[in-house]
């Protein structure tokens, strides 16, 4: 009998240790890790619907609404030589570029971004674009008549205008791009001529988009510069607001598509590819046309009525590598600015 244990009881100790590294691998292997900058309320279904189809769990990590895509950002560059994360779902491909620059993703060209349109995926396929949003005026109707409704965003700084209007802090999320974006479409002197004459009419400075939108809505101001998924949720709160797409006529409304990145060294590469492509197809661009008033990339997505077509837009012929460089070198200038 003791002979038998002696031959036995090592066996079964191999046998559970066997099991345990099974289990172990099969859990690993079932897990991917997200970053995301997009508001919790309208990425986690997605997420959820992911899970769903394949099985695989999302762990996922949120931005907080006054640090939306910084938070996350830092803590991907943070992790740059021991990576935590799968995959970096942005709100814009600013961050993406940043992450680019810094060598923290890597290139993935998914079978997904097949009829997206080029400009919005990268040459190097470290990111790829899907779902837009655009950077919007939002006007209060019952106090701002038609006829003065701004045509340009270089209309603001018009004395009519001061102390009427108001943009979300630009150190933080799509209004830091919107404002590197206009520095490498009008070059440093104008735009930084631009930012002052705001600061002289009086520009107040919101915490976030949202509450850009609650300023307006609210009749607490007239007007302010916000995204396409806010000005919506106004409009359907039965606000009385109107959302105009400035410069139709000159350099183009600035056009921001989300985008999704693979990180280099990735605790699991394979599923962070398989959450990619989920973000890229036409099924994800669907459920955030519906929740959120994002606009599809792809041709032919079917969305509500009230989500304005990207084909009737006159956008930013933007550099998206040029605005994530141009972040970074005005980042200090922006933080005296906010604070004169």
């Amino acid at each position: 009998m003791n002979r038998f244990r002696k031959i036995i009881f090592p066996f079964f100790i191999s046998f559970f240790a066997v099991l345990v590294f099974v289990s172990c691998n099969q859990t690993k292997q079932n897990e991917v890790v997200v970053y995301t900058s997009i508001d919790q309320v309208f990425s986690e279904p997605v997420l959820k619907t992911f899970e769903k189809k394949t099985g695989i769990t999302v762990k996922a990590v949120f931005d907080t609404e006054e640090a939306k895509s910084t938070g996350v950002l830092n803590r991907l560059i943070a992790e740059k030589s021991n990576p935590q994360c799968d995959v970096f779902w942005s709100g814009d491909p600013m961050r993406a570029g940043v992450l680019k620059q810094k060598g923290i993703t890597e290139a993935y060209q998914s079978s997904e971004s097949k009829g997206i349109n080029p400009c919005f995926i990268d040459k190097d396929y470290n990111w790829t674009g899907f779902s837009a949003r655009a950077r919007v005026l939002l006007i209060n109707t019952q106090l701002v008549k038609e006829q003065d409704y701004p045509k340009s965003i270089l209309d603001l700084t018009n004395e009519k205008y001061k102390g009427k209007f108001a943009i979300a802090n630009p150190l933080f999320g799509t209004a830091s791009f919107h404002i590197a974006a206009l520095f490498t479409e009008l070059g440093d002197k104008k735009a930084k001529q631009f930012l002052e004459d705001l600061k002289k009419n009086d520009v107040i400075i919101a915490v976030s988009n949202g509450d850009v939108k609650k300023k307006v809505s609210s009749g607490e101001i007239e007007m302010g510069l916000t995204d396409t998924d806010d000005a919506n949720e106004a409009i359907k709160e039965g606000a009385p607001v109107k959302m105009i797409f400035l410069d139709q006529n000159g350099f183009g409304n600035l056009i921001v598509p989300n985008t999704v990145s693979l990180i280099k060294n990735s605790p699991d590469n394979a599923n962070g590819k398989k959450l990619i492509d989920f973000l890229l197809s036409p099924e994800t661009e669907k459920m955030l046309a519906v929740s959120c008033a994002q606009m599809p990339l792809h041709k032919k997505v079917t969305t509500p009525a009230n989500i304005p077509s990207l084909d009737k837009i006159v956008p930013m012929n933007i550099d998206y590598d040029k605005a994530a460089k141009k972040d970074e070198q005005i980042k200090e200038y922006l933080k005296e600015w906010v604070t004169k």
